[in-house]
């Protein structure tokens, strides 16, 4: 499960033989999606050997076609044998980074990680290989073999994802979750659930306690004109489970009494349903919990924010080289943006504001000016594109999210990184909770997790899980994937 929303499981009761046959259909379905689960594991692991050979095939003809084979020549069949061994060093090194899991992470950042990771472990044990062996290989060849991989495994894991997507939507592999709890701990529940659709986990509806939310529906975060369950009257009872053919309840209710918490539990399990719930403690602590079994005594570790000195070195040379050319290049661009704005409306190109960065630290941040002039300096940003503070060149810059080049300044000078938790504005600092403050242990970004959910209802710290999940995942390889997926999306006009 998501780390950030941290749902412990409860094992599921043993069922009666009298409740056997009113419960055939729910455990056919569970024992359908365990089948299936476990054929898409399968699936992705014949679909990564197939792409590595195909995209390393791919460079071994693109070598020939460029002209660089004419000192060494290698027969198809020496060529597709070297093949097929990456592919199963790859497939391995896979495994081996956890690609091949039954959970899922934040917005499938983590798995475009573990892409980049492996593919350039690969490049480089290849250049070992070539280097301390007498094995005759051109480098040029490893280089454009190899180099398609990530290329290559991007695209069809995508394609999976939309495979798995479809199937699901079909009602294949699919286990039905009740969500106790329509507050907002229920209501992000429901969210990640909706945007993993490798756990086959589909949210058929909310229970609530509360008679007012009877009857609403509650949407996933950020889009209100998509996917929403419905709120039932609660508490959990064994009829209501039934009713719902729900195979999982989640308690998403962290300050529920400890009466009605055991009764939740006792009525899931009596309806032979399996039970998880989000632990309050959680939910206002560092992210960074262990769990250890001490002969059946389960104990939670945690453990604070860890310096990582030699990944912020190199990621602060990254930062400044990346910015550097990014600005070099990219002048010509800035030069055109800066001309629509001034003859869309009056008043400067470029806005700058005053924001709070690393250990609180504030700075001055660039931005393409988006709104008209006589808009106040300090205020909640826009949540729509059709509000009417923001000018017709703005729309489509923040669509695009080409405002924010100009903080490629603040990344040469050091206040920010490329990636990182979005700074915010003091004012708003000065409203964090305690647990808010960790966004303030890192450097703040121009991109994030955060800029690639659809969470765009809330401020920026109240969806605080992206921030903590970076936080405690970030690497080298992480900031790569979420370059990535960044431009992705700015193609896409999200």
């Amino acid at each position: 499960m998501n780390p950030s929303i941290g749902l412990t499981s409860l094992p599921k009761a043993q069922s009666s033989p009298a409740s056997d046959l009113a419960l055939v259909t729910p455990i056919a379905r569970r024992t359908s999606a365990a089948r299936f689960r476990s054929y898409l594991t399968k699936l992705e692991v014949v679909a990564d050997f197939v792409t590595v050979i195909g995209a390393v095939m791919s460079g071994y003809f693109m070598y020939y076609f460029f002209g660089l084979g004419k000192q060494l020549f290698y027969p198809r069949s020496v060529a597709l044998g070297i093949s097929a061994t990456f592919a199963a060093i790859i497939v391995l090194m896979l495994d081996r980074v956890g690609a091949y899991s039954s959970g899922t992470s934040l917005l499938r950042v983590r798995e475009t990680e573990h892409v980049l990771r492996v593919s350039m472990q690969a490049l480089g044990f290849a250049f070992a290989v070539s280097f301390f062996t007498s094995f005759l290989f051109s480098r040029w060849l490893l280089i454009m073999a190899l180099g398609l991989v990530p290329l290559f495994l991007f695209v069809q894991k995508h394609l999976v994802y939309l495979l798995v997507q479809s199937l699901h939507s079909m009602g294949y592999g699919m286990e039905r979750v009740l969500i106790y709890g329509s507050g907002s701990t229920g209501r992000r529940v429901y969210s990640v659930l909706r945007r993993s659709p490798k756990l086959g986990l589909e949210p058929v509806a909310f229970v609530d306690d509360n008679a007012a939310k009877v009857g609403c529906a509650i949407f996933e975060l950020g889009y209100e004109n998509r996917r929403s369950a419905s709120v039932m009257r609660g508490p959990i009872s064994r009829h209501l489970v039934t009713q719902c053919a729900a195979d999982l309840v989640v308690i998403a209710i962290p300050s529920l009494q400890r009466e009605k918490f055991q009764q939740a539990i006792e009525e899931a399990l009596a309806a032979n349903a399996r039970v998880s719930f989000v632990p309050s403690h959680f939910l206002h602590s560092d992210p960074w919990v262990g769990f250890q079994d001490i002969d059946g005594v389960l104990l939670a570790s945690f453990s604070p924010h860890p310096r990582r000195f030699t990944y912020e070195w190199a990621k602060r040379i990254c930062d400044f080289g990346g910015a550097a050319i990014l600005l070099t290049l990219g002048s010509p661009l800035f030069l055109l943006l800066a001309i629509l704005i001034k003859l869309d409306s009056k008043g400067p190109a470029l806005f700058r504001q005053e924001r709070v960065g690393l250990n609180g630290r504030r700075f001055r941040m660039f931005k393409f000016r988006t709104m008209y002039t006589d808009t106040p300096s300090y205020a909640f940003s826009p949540k729509k594109s059709d509000d009417i503070r923001i000018t017709r060149v703005g729309r489509f810059l923040r669509r695009t999210s080409l405002d924010e080049l100009p903080q490629l300044l603040n990344v040469l000078v050091g206040d920010m990184s490329l990636v990182g938790p979005r700074p915010e504005m003091p004012f708003i600092v000065e409203t964090y909770a305690e647990r808010h403050f960790q966004r303030l242990q890192v450097e703040p970004g121009i991109t994030g997790l955060w800029q690639l959910s659809g969470d765009r209802s809330y401020l920026i710290h109240e969806n605080i899980e992206y921030d903590l999940y970076y936080i405690q995942h970030r690497n080298f390889f992480m900031d790569l994937a979420i370059l990535l997926h960044t431009t992705i999306f700015a193609m896409r006009g999200v």
